[in-house]
């Protein structure tokens, strides 16, 4: 039975990183967060734009996929009552099945791809499903951290809400302008026209990124510092996430001058959004979360007090002293029971004599 189970929960990873993958890019299809080909009569830095934020968004929804795959996986196997060796063999097994399933990723990057036009590149098909498989590389490495700590994992699952989230307000938005269905880029909208702007920083989106990192690396600890999970997995939960958003914007690397000014911004504040979720994460970690009340109907816990009786026993017919009497009785009820020597029992038949 026990194998049966596995083979279930493996089965299950598969599945569940594969379903993840083909719903995000679903999604990102369907409402033009992700277009390999800009709409006719954009500029060519907005084009250029276009493709590095289709890279972008490729890496991210390979590597969550991962993540997303091996944590259903695990859950549907429960707890695993064995050694520790055992127990980190199965998180490997477990990451490798989610790998597997999110692999389904490359077919679905590199075909829509096919279209796009770029300059000194005749195959960007391969060059997409590349970026895709570095995604699911990197998926698997942050799926075996979180397996380990359950923090990081809900910090992967909050990040990824919170991004797609932001993106489906960014196209809205746009929709709303009246510049119609638009791609959006990763981690960042753009809200005002005229800035204000620091040298690359669009400091609006930046303080977007950085304030959305610092909330969620603490809130997605809180609950397992409640838990009373272990310290250096909560402190360092809080960079998952915009490691993942961090290390996709350095693959896809955008060009200063080929890209709009929010996709330059988020590029030069990735690496500061780590920080800022860590930030988040080890202040929770320091001070601690709310610990677990017990349940209002579990019984409350009986204190037990020890009770010492004094018996003396008479020098001559064995019996005992009335003169020393037993300490009053508790409140709590108390069952007891004496032994009596033979000799001092009292004979029915010499009440008769």
């Amino acid at each position: 039975m026990a194998r049966r189970g596995w083979a279930r929960s493996i089965l299950l990873a598969v599945l569940a990183a594969a379903v993840t993958a083909s719903a995000q890019l679903g999604l990102g299809y369907g409402l033009g967060i992700i277009a390999w080909v800009a709409p006719d009569g954009t500029s060519a830095a907005v084009a250029a734009g276009a493709w590095s934020a289709s890279l972008t968004w490729s890496t991210w929804v390979a590597a969550t996929s991962v993540v997303v795959g091996a944590v259903v996986g695990d859950r549907a196997a429960g707890n695993v009552q064995s050694g520790r060796f055992v127990r980190i063999a199965w998180r490997v097994v477990m990451a490798l099945a989610a790998t597997i399933g999110a692999l389904v990723t490359v077919p679905l990057v590199a075909v829509p791809a096919r279209a796009a036009q770029i300059v000194d590149n005749y195959a960007p098909h391969l060059l997409a499903g590349i970026y895709a498989t570095a995604g699911v590389v990197l998926g698997l490495i942050v799926a075996l951290f979180a397996l380990t700590a359950r923090a990081i994992a809900a910090n992967v699952l909050a990040s990824a809400g919170w991004l797609w989230t932001l993106a489906i307000i960014a196209v809205v938005d746009g929709v709303a302008a009246g510049r119609g269905l638009g791609y959006a880029q990763l981690a960042v909208w753009k809200f005002t026209d005229g800035g204000p702007a620091w040298r690359t920083f669009y400091i609006p989106g930046a303080l977007l990124m950085l304030g959305a990192a610092l909330l969620i690396g603490g809130l997605s600890a809180f609950p397992a510092a409640g838990r009373g999970d272990g310290r250096v997995g909560i402190a360092i939960s809080g960079a998952a996430g915009p490691l993942l958003v961090a290390i996709a914007y350095v693959l896809a690397a955008p060009s200063q001058g080929q890209a709009p000014f929010e996709q330059m911004s988020a590029f030069h504040t990735a690496p500061y959004m780590v920080l800022a979720g860590l930030a988040g994460s080890v202040l929770v970690a320091v001070v601690g979360g709310v610990p677990s009340r017990p349940s209002p109907h579990s019984p409350a816990p009986v204190a037990r007090t020890p009770i010492v009786a004094h018996v003396t026993q008479a020098s001559t017919h064995g019996g005992y002293n009335a003169s020393s009497p037993l300490p009053a009785a508790s409140s709590s009820a108390i069952t007891a029971m004496a032994r009596v020597p033979a000799a001092s029992r009292a004979d029915p038949a010499d009440e008769h004599r």
